[in-house]
C-alpha cells in the first residue's frame, strides 16, 4: 500500500557519508526533506543536488533537513558530495529495503526495455514524523524552489 500524506514516515537508519549513521529517528522535531534520486553524478540527479545544496541554508533556516537517498555506495555518495561540494547528507541503500518501503523501487520503462530503479520523489516529513507532503515523479526545474515553499509553510 503506498504511503500518503498523513502517514507516519516509515523508520530508516542508512549509512551515509563519512561512515555516519543517518537515522530519521534523530531528525524528529526538526522538518525532513527527504528526495529519493537514481543514481550519483548523472545530469538530472546533479541538477537536483545542486539545487539543493543552493537552497541549503535557506532550508535550515525554515528548520527542514535535506537527505538525499539512492542505491549507491557510500563511497560513490562521497565522490559525488567532494565532486560537487554538497553540503548535506546523502543515505546510501544498496540493499533497496528503504527504498521498496518508501514504494520509490519500481518498474520503469526505456526504450522497450523494463528494469528496476527508483522513481524520483521527494517527501516533506514534519516534525512528529508525519509525511506533509510528497511529489511524485519528480522534474527538476522549479522543484527545489517548491519544496522550500512548502517547508516553510509546514509549522
Amino acid at each position: 500500500m503506498p504511503l500518503v500524506t498523513g502517514d507516519s514516515a516509515p523508520p530508516f537508519a542508512l549509512p551515509g557519508a563519512g561512515g555516519e549513521t543517518i537515522a530519521l529517528a534523530a531528525l524528529r522535531g526538526h522538518k525532513v526533506v527527504l528526495y529519493f534520486y537514481p543514481k550519483d553524478d548523472t545530469s538530472g540527479c546533479t541538477l537536483e543536488a545542486q539545487g539543493f545544496n543552493r537552497l541549503n541554508e535557506a532550508f535550515a533556516a525554515a528548520d527542514a533537513t535535506v537527505v538525499g537517498v539512492s542505491p549507491d555506495s557510500v563511497k560513490s555518495h562521497d565522490r559525488f558530495r567532494a565532486k560537487y561540494g554538497l553540503t548535506f547528507p546523502l543515505a546510501s541503500d544498496e540493499a533497496k529495503s528503504m527504498l521498496e518501503v518508501y514504494g520509490v523501487w519500481v518498474e520503469k520503462s526505456m526504450y522497450g526495455r523494463k528494469y528496476m530503479g527508483v522513481e524520483r520523489t521527494t517527501l516533506l516529513i514534519d516534525r512528529e514524523g508525519r509525511i506533509a507532503r510528497i511529489w511524485p515523479r519528480v522534474k527538476v526545474p522549479g522543484h527545489v524552489e517548491e519544496v522550500l515553499e512548502a517547508a516553510r509553510a509546514l509549522p
